[in-house]
């Protein structure tokens, strides 16, 4: 700041500034690791796993940060960078003629560690300057790109420090996806996939096994919380609950971690998804082997779930079972750069331990070649991003001067390199700086010996389609206390079909009580979130899983109340034909007749078919048969009650002829009968002609009475025809119990009016409480109380009229004489 504010006082005052210079403030900070070459590329690891944290006065200058807890796994990538540097520099195709060098950082595991060695690479003297000697603010850094780091929020520190100065930052395990953002990491890359695939492969893998009820616990920086975030996401839409959430930080105090452990011990949900990093599962993990054995199935994260160290540890035995998604192995990098074969046979048998420093040391176990090799590609993205650049600036120019390299050059020719590594696998990054997502499925699985391996059980592939991208293979997956069913994990069991998902009030869609779905509603699915409606002539079966064709229901000749209908229909109708024999029989005697036996024998067929006609309102309804059931009934009927009226008429006609000087009967003798019956008929015909010409019945499906099935019926068409028929029999029969009843008291020891009259009284009865119960009646009992009206008033008839003659023809047929007929009583008199 003091250089630049001298300048610009000296270009006000008139004066000449000198060119600014940069020089060193305090003591430089040295690479851990470090080899000169014509191109250097920096390097920061964590390779420590605490730093020791000092207050500071502010009276002096701080002292540097001292490590603690050496990470072999971080050293071993730290090594794998350095072979791969070698590797390149001894090739003849890749760089010829350049040689590559490298500044290794360590950054304890602390993120402002980590911004401090990126300041160092940005700003540490060229392979041509001194440390001494002040160089110009104008030169290039000493490093054209830097891999690194394996934390994501170290990472995207750094990356916020560089990415304005355009600086390559390439990381092998920091798999935020929040480092997509190219507004704000413009210069990020990385060779590992990023946490948007993870989260959603987990999400997608729990909802695989049936668990729906689950708790989560993540680290408390931005690996764990992105990471989570879009895992919570992801469930939601996969129909996952989360029982808990809890997050935690390796600086977090033991109370933290008890509190988690009793939440995840006291929870219902038997999975636990862990987006841990190791840092923060160590100790999480050493807090519940204090209390033995949960019994919890664990779902891990990449930044663990293949880590050699849990395994070594026995407290930790009850991780047995765990499945996660790993990056994939690169055995075939080992075999390929080895010579040698993990699987034996024809070649060498590779043993893990091979060096890639020529060294046989702990750090250089690379039975679990996942994390490594992605800091082996990232290495030679650079390499092959150079080399591009390399061969375009020496098609450009024809000078032999050697071409000055940038990491501004550097930055856009990883944005468009694509290279095949030595497994084969292609390597190009997407516009976000992000590679094809690709994961190992691994189990945790107990060998005979009791340790524990990591078995590859299936496949994670975002280039696929969503349906396919999770493929398993065929060996078994062993689960928590190495059993081999699937555990369950779910806060509410599957509903079966034929109910559906109801919440239960205030807890998560993943708790419900399964309710039946009400009638006339199916669900053919399990868990189903409702039931559906059948279609109008369908209805649910007893399990209510299947819509089934209503049942049609009519007044059938099969079932009960048909037979009887029927039964009493044919005796009516033989019982009137039995009445009509007797009187055929005797029908010279004087009681047959004395009561206008031509009328008599009229009526008696007429009301055969009334008895009959019932037997037309029984049976499947057809167009035909509803309009003859009605008809029939309306004529008929007309038929019976125009022969009574006129007997009654004949009656009050006779009786009026005794009177001296009447002539009356010339005025209704029998041709005048038989036209009177035929006139008073004519006009029942004629309504229901009009009724059928009209609004005729017809067949109908009732569906509004009964929802369970269809009542097959009849529908009158015209209300007004139906009820014009009913009412003109009324009319007839209100007429004939009138004039019946005036007659009732001649001087006749035989007076049929009597008998007149109680028949009608009857009929009309009938009649009249008819009308509510067939209004009220449901389905099929409709019909059957229609036909019960044509049955009782058809008895109601043939007995009250033709009973008592009956019985003095057959049992007192000393009574059937002219001059019994013809006396007088008192007793007749007064009635």
């Amino acid at each position: 700041i003091l250089v630049v504010l001298y300048s610009q006082t000296l270009f006000y005052l008139g004066m000449a500034a000198p060119a600014p210079i940069c020089s060193l403030l305090g003591q430089p900070a040295l690479p851990l690791l470090s080899a000169e070459g014509d191109i250097n590329i920096g390097a920061v690891f964590p390779l420590h796993r605490n730093a020791l944290f000092k207050v500071h006065s502010f009276t002096s200058r701080p002292e540097k940060t001292s490590c603690i807890s050496f990470d072999p796994r971080e050293f071993q990538f730290a090594q794998t960078l350095i072979f791969a540097l070698e590797e390149i520099n001894n090739s003849s195709d890749l760089l010829p003629g350049l040689s590559l060098g490298y500044q290794v950082y360590d950054s304890c595991s602390y993120a402002p560690l980590a911004i401090h060695s990126a300041l160092a690479l940005m700003n540490s003297p060229g392979p041509e300057d001194s440390l001494g000697d002040p160089s110009s603010c104008s030169r290039s850094p000493a490093v054209l790109g830097i891999v690194g780091e394996s934390s994501s929020t170290s990472t995207i520190g750094m990356s916020s420090l560089v990415g304005p100065f355009n600086i390559p930052v390439i990381s092998h395990f920091a798999t935020c996806a929040c480092l997509s953002n190219k507004k704000k990491f413009p210069s990020f890359f990385r060779t590992i996939p990023s946490d948007f695939y993870q989260s959603r492969a987990l999400a997608k893998l729990v909802k695989h096994f049936g668990w729906n009820w689950v708790g989560v616990v993540n680290s408390n920086n931005d690996y764990g919380n992105n990471g989570m975030a879009t895992f919570l996401e992801a469930s939601w839409h996969e129909g996952v609950c989360v029982e808990y959430q809890e997050s935690i930080h390796r600086t977090d105090p033991r109370e933290k971690l008890l509190e988690v452990v009793k939440v995840i011990r006291r929870a219902t949900a038997r999975v636990v998804v862990l987006f841990l990093t190791l840092g923060e599962l160590i100790p999480l993990m050493n807090e519940m082997a204090l209390e033995g054995d949960p019994g919890l199935q664990w779902v891990g994260s990449e930044a663990w779930i293949t880590a050699r160290l849990l395994t070594e540890n026995k407290s930790y035995g009850f991780l047995r079972g765990a499945v996660g998604f790993a990056i994939r192995n690169a055995r075939e990098f080992w075999e390929t750069v080895f010579k040698c074969s993990f699987e034996g046979g024809s070649s060498t048998l590779c043993t893990g331990t091979e060096s890639l420093a020529k060294l046989k040391n702990q750090y250089t176990d690379m039975s679990e070649l996942r994390i490594s090799s992605k800091v082996y590609t990232a290495v030679y993205a650079i390499a092959h991003a150079l080399h591009n650049l390399l061969t375009d600036l020496k098609n450009d120019t024809d000078s032999g001067r050697r071409p000055v390299y940038t990491p501004q050059q550097v930055l856009q020719y990883l944005k468009e390199v694509r290279f095949r590594v030595k497994t084969g696998e292609e390597i190009w990054f997407d516009d976000n700086g992000d590679v094809v997502a690709f994961y190992d499925l691994v189990n945790w699985q107990q060998e005979e010996d009791g340790t524990l391996q990591f078995h590859v059980v299936g496949l994670y592939d975002s280039s696929m389609p969503p349906e396919q991208r999770i493929t398993f293979n065929k060996g078994k997956l062993v689960w928590v206390g190495g059993q081999a069913e699937t555990p369950a994990a779910v806060c509410s069991e599957s509903c079966p079909t034929g109910t559906r998902k109801a919440v239960q009030k205030g807890k998560p869609v993943c708790c419900y009580d399964c309710v039946p779905c009400a009638e006339g509603e199916i669900s053919n699915i399990t868990d189903s979130n409702g039931c559906y409606r059948c279609d109008l002539e369908y209805w649910s079966n007893e399990k209510r899983d299947l819509c089934v064709l209503k049942p049609v229901e009519f007044l059938s000749y099969e079932e009960m109340m048909g037979i009887v209908l029927v039964f009493f229909s044919l005796l009516g109708s033989g019982v009137t034909t039995l009445v009509a024999v007797v009187f055929s029989i005797h029908k010279d005697t004087p009681i047959v007749r004395a009561n206008n036996s031509e009328l008599s024998f009229l009526l008696l067929f007429f009301l055969t078919l009334c008895f009959l006609c019932s037997l037309t309102f029984i049976g499947r309804p057809s167009e035909w048969s509803c309009m003859l059931r009605h008809t029939a009934f309306g004529i008929t009927f007309v038929l019976c009650i125009s022969c009574v009226l006129g007997k009654t008429i004949v009656v009050l006609m006779a009786f009026r002829a005794t009177l001296p000087a009447s002539n009356i009967m010339k005025w209704f003798g029998p041709t005048q009968q038989r036209l009177s019956v035929l006139a008073f008929t004519l006009i029942q015909v004629l309504i229901c002609v009009l009724w059928l010409t009209v609004s005729p019945p017809f067949p109908y499906k009732n569906m509004k009475t009964y929802k369970e099935k269809v009542i097959l019926e009849c529908d009158v068409g015209s209300a007004i025809g139906f009820w014009a028929v009913l009412g003109y029999i009324g009319l007839l029969a209100l007429l004939c119990f009138v004039l019946a009843f005036l007659a009732r008291k001649l001087p006749d020891n035989f007076n049929e009016a009597k008998f007149i009259t109680f028949s009608m009284l009857i009929f009309c009865a009938v009649w009249i409480t008819f009308i509510p119960a067939y209004v009220s009646s449901p389905g099929k009992f409709t019909v059957a109380v229609e036909i019960f009206a044509i049955l009782a008033s058809s008895f109601g008839l043939l007995f009250c009229i033709f009973a008592p003659k009956c019985f003095i023809i057959l049992l007192r047929p000393e009574q059937n004489t002219k001059k019994h007929i013809m006396g007088k009583t008192s007793n007749d008199i007064r009635y």
